[in-house]
């Protein structure tokens, strides 16, 4: 555990960034009535009720050393999603650094 927690201390190395990386599914939800707006004595007033429509997930990806994070939504959850995910970030915001890890490989 606490080679992790040096990892967070190290200083921000551009050719070797530490990339965090979470995925999870949402239910996505839409209101079935206008919710009430609120006035000086009762606060704003929303229904429990609710439509349902659908399903996504959501990957968020972040370098803690350098304050950067990007969420990405996408309609699957499936392993061919995140290879797609982490190829177009590794073709993009990573294509010129040596080796990109993540806090659970060091």
């Amino acid at each position: 555990m606490e080679e992790v927690l040096d990892t967070y201390e190290a200083l921000y190395n551009s050719e070797y960034p530490v990339l965090c990386m979470d995925e999870q599914p949402v239910q996505l939800r839409k209101e079935v009535r206008q919710p009430i707006p609120a006035t000086r004595k009762q606060a704003r007033r929303v229904d429990y009720e609710y439509e349902r429509c659908g399903t996504a997930s959501v990957f968020l990806f972040t370098e803690p050393l350098s304050g950067w994070r990007e969420v990405r939504v996408r309609d699957h959850r499936t392993k061919a999603d995140w290879a797609i995910e982490m190829e177009r970030l590794l073709t993009t915001r990573y294509r010129s650094t040596r080796k990109v890890s993540s806090s659970a490989t060091i």
